[in-house]
């Protein structure tokens, strides 16, 4: 068994280095976001997930990502601002990462590697690529990021 996706290093929107470890015995949803993005209303739906399962041990976890289309340009001020102001969005987001390439992540090499995408390909295709973590820190599900957040919600309810 793999480490616990809770236990890997990510960065805070300050640029100090943390792991997931406040959310342990949760149940994520961690989403590679941008603000410019086609999917990006999805945030309106990632939020109302939040909002339904957060009492009962369930977090979305947002961490904007450049590497498509240049689509998330701003610093975590402006990202924060925009997801705020544009979808009163109050879930955690990251610092912004890469998903893929020599400098991803250690948290998304973790989520690709426990849940590879069509015909096993690790590789993230595009913004809003969502992973569901159980209790115990172990990646269940992959969903593309064309599936709607609002459609999961009895795959987080199996889990909580």
């Amino acid at each position: 068994m793999s480490e616990a996706i809770t236990e890997l290093p990510v960065t805070l929107p300050d640029g100090t280095t943390s792991d997931l470890s406040k959310f342990t015995g949760q149940v994520l949803l961690i989403v590679n976001t941008a603000s410019k993005c086609g999917f990006t209303p999805q945030y309106k739906e990632l939020e109302q997930l939040w909002r339904a399962y957060r009492d009962r041990g369930f977090s979305v976890l947002a961490f904007p990502c450049n590497q498509f289309g240049a689509q998330e340009p701003g610093n975590a001020e402006e990202i924060a601002s925009f997801c705020s102001l544009t979808y009163n969005v109050t879930f955690p987001i990251f610092a912004k990462v890469d998903v893929n390439g020599s400098n991803a992540a250690p948290l998304f090499q973790a989520l690709k590697a426990q849940a590879p995408g069509v015909l096993g390909t690790e590789a993230i295709k595009w913004n809003f690529t969502k992973f569901l973590v159980n209790r115990a820190g172990e990646v269940v599900a992959r969903y593309a990021p064309t599936t709607a957040p609002s459609t999961i919600g009895a795959d987080i309810e199996a889990l909580l």
